[in-house]
């Protein structure tokens, strides 16, 4: 594969982190650097990962960190090789952010988050470390209870902060992107996704990450069943009618792409719960053709400013994440979906 050929490969870090923590039942977290050396570690007919997406929260990161800490990470990382891509900026209650959907005092928390992580970005774009990706964001409203009590205008309330969030973004040269996510009030359900975007009405700057895992419970209708395209028992060719339905709503939208493999099931983990169930790249139950899903996604990717793609399989057990093979099947269908419908820079 040669070096100009897009879009690279990176592995998230989240994994390590998401659905994990302190409490009883719970995980340990990964550190960034076991993180790190597995991405490191995956190799297939002699073939890497480009690079990583990053979590910007503890314990991997401290978004006070000073500039000269950052770039230590910046360090670290590049010494594997790696460049980073699209940051998660810690928009949700219990880290630097808060509800989009809330009053002034929490909605201004979030946009305070996204700054955060514009200056992190900044420090690394300086670097050199990064010279592509995203700041991906939701609406910190987690479930849909509260937003079904009047949907059009908690969906102008999250439409605002995002706005404001946008602005701050654009001022630092930087674009976000809204995960869709059946957790999330306010883009749980493709349909509520695509009137959000359309209620921002900034397309240069903010847009839509698409996750597979995430996207096919859309199509499924979990939080939203009046949305649902696809009934249980569906043929594949009613799957795939529907799913480019779907697809064609937000691709044009859709400014970041998560590969991801979903087996129908509603899972969580830790404080992080009742979301799209991420499986391993070969699992048997998975629901989803890896390659000719992404397909879709990626149709005119390069024309949206994607250069890369990410795994995303969080909430997978620790006894997983720390199995190398774990890392060369991702790896390896990663590499698939780029041979399928990679271009040249």
């Amino acid at each position: 594969m040669s070096s100009d050929t897009l879009p690279r490969l990176h592995n998230a870090m989240w994994p390590g982190l998401v659905g994990k923590g302190n409490e009883p039942g719970q995980e340990p977290p990964i550190s960034l650097k076991r993180m790190l050396e597995l991405t490191a570690g995956a190799e297939i007919n002699g073939q890497k990962f480009d690079g990583i997406d990053y979590f910007l929260f503890l314990p991997h990161t401290d978004p006070n960190a000073s500039d000269d800490e950052l770039k230590k990470i910046a360090d670290l990382i590049a010494g594997y090789g790696f460049n980073v891509g699209s940051l998660v900026a810690p928009v949700w209650p219990g880290t630097i952010g808060d509800s989009a959907m809330g009053d002034a005092a929490a909605r201004e928390k979030f946009i305070s988050a996204v700054r955060m992580a514009c200056r992190i970005a900044g420090v690394f774009n300086k670097h050199g470390v990064r010279k592509y990706g995203v700041i991906r964001i939701d609406s910190a409203e987690f479930g849909v209870e509260k937003w079904g009590e009047d949907p059009k205008t908690n969906t102008a309330r999250i439409a605002e902060t995002f706005r404001e969030a946008a602005k701050v973004a654009a001022d630092h040269g930087e674009r976000l992107a809204a995960e869709g996510e059946i957790c999330w009030a306010g883009h749980h359900s493709w349909k509520d996704t695509l009137d959000l975007l359309e209620a921002v009405g900034m397309p240069e700057t903010l847009g839509f990450q698409a996750d597979m895992a995430h996207t096919y419970l859309f199509l499924m209708g979990y939080n939203a069943p009046e949305h649902a395209l696809l009934q249980p028992g569906y043929s594949d060719e009613e799957f795939y009618a529907a799913y480019e339905t779907m697809v064609e709503k937000l691709r044009p939208w859709t400014i970041d792409f998560h590969v991801a493999q979903n087996d129908g099931e509603v899972h969580g983990a830790g404080s992080h719960d009742k979301t799209g169930k991420h499986c391993p790249a070969d699992d048997p139950n998975g629901k989803l053709d890896i390659v000719r899903c992404a397909g879709y996604w990626l149709k005119d990717a390069a024309e949206r400013g994607i250069q890369h793609i990410c795994w995303d399989g969080c909430m997978f057990s620790n006894a997983m994440l720390e199995t190398q093979d774990t890392w060369n099947a991702i790896l390896d269908v990663m590499l698939k979906v780029r041979a399928a419908h990679g271009w040249t820079s």
